[in-house]
């Protein structure tokens, strides 16, 4: 039992910091990142805290400037960074989410969230096994048509190593929910804003064979709970019509650090080309 509870603990995950294409912009702890207080997951799907975490209505000082169209490179951790990562039993999804900062009840609760990308199961593998093979890092590109404001980047983590029991039905298992919200001030020239108006407290049901799922058992395929990724962005200013939705392809065994691939409203996410020239450090609110 002792031995089953320390994997456990060790076994937790957090976002550590972001790059914007290619170029880190530090660790966002309680900076730009609305850090939880510990590593540990949230299982309850009625709690407020299940959309940006323990404290997650507690703003951080700081925003990261990006423009519509970058790739955002999030980092996870387990206690410090390139660490490993996550236990690889806590196999899952990792969902990406956006909320334009305006509409946030302050801890990121109610109906205000848009999905912008998505990595399940594909290739006999699942999205964990490749953030774990990438040493932590998970490439998203924001909407080129986004429409210019602050926002919160909600990504999380459900691990399903103990998903077949739902949680109202058995408090020691269930799915596990590492949920992370990030600031942002983006700039561009789009007008499209995120509509979707989902609320995880409703979204995200026990019904759900996304969110009550065993692993265990034999499976060839994975639904993804919620919306599907957001189609608006190829609406706004400057924006490309939105594609043919893309299978995430497996990263690469032989190489750890290869980039993941990831479905996107944008595009599919690709290894980021750095800039030339310094990127602007987060901007204190005004």
């Amino acid at each position: 039992a002792l031995a089953a509870l320390a994997t456990s603990i060790s076994a937790h995950a957090t976002i550590y910091g972001v790059s914007v294409n290619g170029i880190s912009q530090g660790p966002g702890f309680n900076l730009y990142i609305r850090s939880p207080p510990s590593n540990s997951p949230i299982k309850d799907l009625s709690s407020p805290s299940l959309a940006c975490n323990v404290n997650g209505g507690t703003p951080a000082p700081s925003f990261v400037r990006v423009a519509a169209g970058d790739t955002l490179t999030l980092e996870w951790q387990h206690d410090r960074q390139g660490d490993d990562i996550i236990d690889p039993s806590h196999q899952g999804p990792i969902i990406t989410y956006i909320a334009p900062l305006t509409a946030s009840t302050g801890d990121g609760s109610g109906p205000i969230w848009t999905k912008i990308a998505e990595d399940g199961f594909a290739g006999g593998r699942w999205a964990v096994d490749r953030l774990i093979a990438n040493r932590g890092k998970n490439d998203v590109v924001l909407p080129r048509a986004l429409a210019a404001g602050r926002y919160l980047v909600r990504q999380e983590i459900i691990a399903h190593h103990e998903s077949d029991v739902a949680f109202k039905d058995n408090k020691d298992r269930g799915a596990q929910f590492y949920p992370g919200c990030l600031q942002f001030d983006v700039s561009g020239e789009g007008t499209a804003v995120p509509d979707q108006g989902f609320d995880f407290n409703v979204g995200y049901t026990y019904a759900d064979p996304g969110i009550v799922f065993n692993k265990y058992a034999p499976f060839s395929s994975y639904k993804i709970p919620g919306p599907a990724v957001w189609t608006g962005a190829g609406t706004g200013g400057g924006g490309a019509p939105a594609p043919v939705p893309v299978v995430s392809a497996p990263a690469n065994p032989g190489n750890p650090a290869a980039t993941t691939t990831t479905k996107t409203a944008a595009g599919v996410g690709a290894s980021p080309t750095p800039t030339a020239g310094p990127v602007s450090p987060p901007v204190q609110p005004p």
